[in-house]
């Protein structure tokens, strides 16, 4: 018990010998000590961290006074006052202005009263009112809700009586009279090892120094005194430091990946024509992903690269010089000069393959970019999101390469293994659907698209055949399970919360 009373701050000492003698709440005690409400729960805290005190947390729902309640605690409620006004001769609007009810009251109070028979209205060159013998009894009796404005607020919820609450409801209805609130109330309560302690009164009648002074040091007067120690152990706010959104965290950190097995990054526009972003990549004209529900089309026409034009029309035509059959169909340019926003990442991919050169193999290439679908927006699609293309150009490529590569990016986003089925992809042969096992929901979970591109793309684009591993996959899928989120949504609800504890990635 001393080394932990020797560890106490001057608001814990000032309020811990009343909290041995009984319990309190925390407005109770800042009055009973002098200390403001926040000092005594900032002591609180510290106590209960230590096990001397435990604080208790309730909260009830109140009722207070609103801006017009407090106006008609002093004058009485608008209706009344108008009632009053022609008893006492009134007759007109305007001679119940002069009286004390406001312009704004006048409506309310005509609704309220004619609802109770207690004035009727007759219009001639002015509205007039003449007070019925009900409306002379009401303005003899108190209401209910007078009554209940006449009590001391706020009022908790729990205590009114039927009456009280039926009066509640009915004020509840008009502006700006009462309103709800919810009240928390802290009592603090020393534990049952602290009030049996026989030796902490006399612990807290020792007298500790709280700091080290430079005039103690230079007089020497520091000697045979006792200083506070320091509790190391007790629990602090927590800083929030400034930090970059999760979703660019894991960005950064997928490109620190790729990098460090020794790709190169791979930039270039969000808007792209429809030739680089699907005829490039042998994607045949008449495939529904051209089709408007799944692509977002700009206005305007771009500009066909004539180099290729002639070599991608001849292989969806005829196959080319590739050895295949193409797609039998007549190509449009029209089509193809098509201006949208870049369905998949994979149009990096064709645009790099165009400027490389067979002295330049084998070449290794990644990047994570937005695309864009139009598509409907629920738990598990986005219609804007990012992808983690890559691309091994290299004529030794394989299979087993492109899984290796593959198997270590998942190993160190924290997934436990990585498995290939067989797939389809217009612009790959042989296609993957990728697998990776979580290990925390222990199951096996499709992440990404993979295969080795067709010859119908690359023998236009290089010039040459050559094996090109390619592989796309959505960021957002991937990171879903570090930051444990079930609905794609929720990445980017832009909630300060869930921003400031989101975990950082950490190098596997």
């Amino acid at each position: 018990m001393k080394d932990i009373v020797g560890q106490l701050t001057g608001l814990e000492r000032k309020i811990l010998p009343l909290l041995v003698k009984q319990d309190f709440e925390a407005l109770e005690l800042a009055r009973k000590t002098g200390l403001q409400e926040v000092e005594v729960l900032r002591a609180g805290q510290w106590l209960q961290n230590k096990g001397l005190v435990v604080i208790e947390r309730e909260e009830e729902e109140i009722v207070v006074l609103d801006r017009n309640g407090k106006e008609y605690v002093e004058k009485g409620l608008p209706e009344k006052r108008f009632l009053r006004a022609l008893n006492e001769g009134a007759t007109t609007v305007s001679q119940v202005l002069k009286k004390g009810v406001s312009k704004e009251e006048i409506n309310i109070c005509i609704g309220i009263l004619r609802k109770k028979n207690a004035v009727i209205a007759t219009k001639e060159k002015e509205l007039s009112f003449t007070i019925t013998e009900e409306g002379k009894k009401i303005l003899k009796q108190k209401s209910l809700e007078e009554k209940l404005l006449e009590k001391k607020f706020p009022l908790k919820e729990k205590d009114l009586k039927a009456e009280e609450t039926h009066a509640v409801k009915e004020l509840l209805k008009r502006k700006n009279i009462l309103k709800k609130d919810k009240k928390k109330t802290f009592t603090l309560k020393a534990t049952d090892k602290t009030k049996k302690s026989k030796e902490l009164k006399k612990e807290l009648s020792q007298e500790y120094e709280e700091k080290l002074t430079k005039e103690m040091l230079r007089t020497g007067s520091w000697k045979g005194k006792e200083f506070r120690a320091y509790d190391v152990k007790s629990h602090v706010p927590r800083i929030y430091p400034g930090r970059k959104h999760f979703v660019t965290e894991a960005t950064e950190y997928i490109k620190k990946i790729w990098l460090e097995l020794g790709f190169e990054e791979m930039t270039g526009g969000e808007a792209q024509s429809a030739f680089w972003d699907m005829d490039a990549l042998f994607v045949p004209q008449d495939h529904p992903a051209r089709e408007m529900q799944d692509t977002f089309y700009l206005e305007g026409k771009a500009k066909l690269p004539k180099k290729y034009l002639e070599k991608v029309k001849a292989a969806h035509e005829t196959g080319g010089d590739t050895g295949s059959k193409g797609w039998q169909y007549k190509f449009s340019e029209e089509i193809s000069s098509q201006v949208m926003l870049r369905t998949h990442t994979t149009v990096l991919s064709a645009l790099t393959l165009s400027n490389l050169k067979k002295e330049d193999l084998p070449k290794k290439y990644f990047t994570v970019g937005k695309v864009y679908r139009n598509e409907a927006l629920d738990w598990k699609h986005l219609f804007e999101f990012h992808q983690v293309e890559g691309i091994v150009v290299d004529p030794e490529g394989s299979l087993a390469k492109l899984k290796g590569y593959l198997k270590e990016f998942f190993l160190k986003m924290g997934y436990t293994d990585v498995r290939i089925r067989p797939a389809y992809f217009p612009y790959t042969e042989p296609s993957a659907e990728v697998e990776a096992y979580n290990p925390k929901k222990k199951e096996w979970v499709e992440l990404a698209g993979a295969g080795i591109f067709r010859p119908e793309v690359t023998k236009p684009l290089l010039g040459f055949e050559c094996p090109v591993l390619a592989w796309g996959m959505g960021m957002e899928r991937i990171i879903t399970a570090y930051y444990d989120i079930k609905d794609l949504r929720e990445i980017y609800k832009n909630d300060l919360e869930q921003i400031r504890n989101a975990k950082m990635f950490i190098k596997k």
